[in-house]
């Protein structure tokens, strides 16, 4: 059975150095399982951070077709959805896939529904899939993604950032979406940081699951353009990481 994680947050809050560092973990710990990484912000860098070059997204592969409404064409769906592969990134340990942005305005109705009918149907391919969702929350909203078994809502360690997390709650609580448990982590955090935001947290009414300290080695990583997926072990942002999947089972 296929499990389906998703990180969502407004934007800045680390939600893409969360989902690298929960990818790394599993895949150094977790040796035998098949995992797809999926990129659904428009603001794309996750494969930087896991240290990819991306040559095709799905959204550049969409373009012209965003204002079909419905399949008229089976055969030609089908040579669509087979296009749709290229995109698909390969490696030893993951495969990869960046959706791209909406590249203007027009109807996404019916790119919407191929892209979730291609999610659903390559993600049971994968023991675990990992999607790093835009700060707008379209791909939740319009149940892009089928279904999502553990949802991690990032914010920073600000008064603003939990509220922003908050709405965010606020907005799945209100989808008719499948979604199972929902959790808080703070990010950049130093000492007193969460005593200092307990009442806004605790207004949330999401389960803080842990933080993540502000860590100086992904401040040097980001600063020569090295991916956070090679942070070493030792790293404090790493061992956060660890001990939050590991209170979440995914470890």
């Amino acid at each position: 059975m296929t499990k389906y994680v998703a990180v969502a947050g407004k934007g800045g809050v680390g939600k893409t150095t969360f989902i690298t560092l929960m990818l790394r973990q599993m895949i150094h710990k977790k040796r035998g399982i098949s995992i797809l990484a999926v990129d659904a912000d428009p603001n794309a860098n996750l494969n930087e951070a896991l240290g990819l070059t991306v040559t095709t997204t799905i959204s550049e592969l969409l373009e012209g077709k965003k204002n079909i409404k419905t399949v008229s064409d089976s055969a030609e769906n089908i040579t669509f959805m087979k296009n749709l592969q290229k995109s698909l990134i390969c490696t030893p340990n993951f495969d990869f896939l960046a959706m791209g942005d909406p590249q203007g305005p027009g109807c996404y109705c019916y790119p919407n529904n191929i892209l979730r009918m291609y999610l659903e149907t390559l993600g049971k391919n994968y023991d675990f899939v990992a999607v790093d969702t835009e700060a707008g929350m379209e791909h939740i909203s319009r149940l892009t993604i089928p279904h999502i078994d553990i949802m991690f809502i990032v914010s920073d360690s600000s008064a603003r950032g939990i509220r922003s997390a908050r709405r965010v709650n606020d907005l799945i609580q209100g989808l008719k979406a499948d979604i199972g448990e929902v959790y808080l982590i703070v990010t950049h955090t130093v000492k007193n940081s969460l005593e200092s935001l307990a009442e806004e947290i605790a207004q949330t009414g999401l389960k803080l699951i842990g933080d993540v300290p502000y860590d100086e080695l992904i401040f040097q990583q980001d600063l020569i353009s090295k991916p956070l997926y090679d942070l070493p072990d030792e790293a404090i942002s790493v061992r956060a990481v660890d001990k939050i999947l590991r209170q979440t089972n995914i470890l």
